[in-house]
């Protein structure tokens, strides 16, 4: 194992630029932070490029140091200048970047279209319910936040592992689904939207979740089968998006639950 110690080192350097889009794509490479993302990423077989942590850390886990191509011992101080983390756990692990435009060759299943979500957390939340619903994929459409960023890959903690994880152009995937005689449902602020709860979609589908602010595109909402709304008993006006999408993604996809 190699030893560092300064955050000018060129490794350092490199990692810290992981935090960025362009270098991600350039590297082909994103960072796991945190003993959790770590081991789901080892349980789901993805290979670890290279393992960075603190002494007291990689001595405790020989195992994983045997696993990565390269292990590097670092101090807390770089622990916390690559991983943006306030306190991190002392262990980080770089893995290699999925191909996110990989089209599967058939589609089935229950699918999550997120259309210009730009917080990362909310991002990283509907990944993770879209796998406790029990969902196929999710296909995350442009203007919205990268799917490998930091605080979208800490939000999804090791989802991202468990089902297909897409960017795309939802109109094309849209189109897609309906050519499969698959519905696809988007969601819309308006009672004269149809009730969530009067949808059963079958084993195939889609839903379409829309921009924190705005909503689904106007394009979009047209090229749907239907648009739904979930009713409110309180005075809300509205809901967060990801709390929305838990609540359809679950009633959507009862039937397979």
């Amino acid at each position: 194992m190699e030893e560092l110690t300064s955050v000018h080192n060129q490794h350092v350097k490199n990692w810290k630029k992981l935090q960025t889009k362009k270098f991600r794509r350039q590297s082909g490479q994103y960072l796991l932070d945190g003993w959790h993302l770590v081991n789901e990423a080892v349980k789901v077989g993805n290979h670890l490029n290279q393992l960075i942590g603190t002494d007291e850390q990689l001595d405790a886990h020989q195992d994983l140091v045997n696993l990565a191509d390269e292990a590097y011992v670092v101090t807390p101080e770089i622990m916390r200048h690559i991983t943006e983390t306030v306190t991190p756990q002392g262990i980080a692990a770089v893995v290699d970047l999925p191909d996110a435009h990989q089209v599967p060759s058939t589609i089935s299943g229950a699918w999550l279209f997120l259309d210009r979500v730009q917080d990362p957390g909310n991002v990283g939340t509907m990944v993770r319910t879209a796998d406790a619903a029990g969902f196929t994929g999710v296909v995350v459409g442009n203007r919205s936040a990268d799917i490998f960023g930091p605080k979208v890959v800490r939000s999804m903690q090791g989802s991202q592992f468990h089902l297909q994880l897409l960017e795309g152009d939802l109109r094309k995937w849209i189109n897609d689904f309906k050519d499969l005689s698959a519905p696809v449902y988007g969601t819309q602020l308006n009672p004269a939207a149809k009730n969530f709860r009067e949808v059963h979609p079958g084993q195939t589908f889609a839903l379409v979740m829309g921009n924190e602010g705005q909503g689904m595109s106007d394009e979009l909402l047209k090229q749907t089968t239907a648009n739904l709304y979930i009713p409110m008993r309180g005075d809300a006006e509205s809901l967060n998006v990801a709390v929305s999408a838990g609540i359809l993604m679950f009633q959507l996809n009862q039937e397979l639950n």
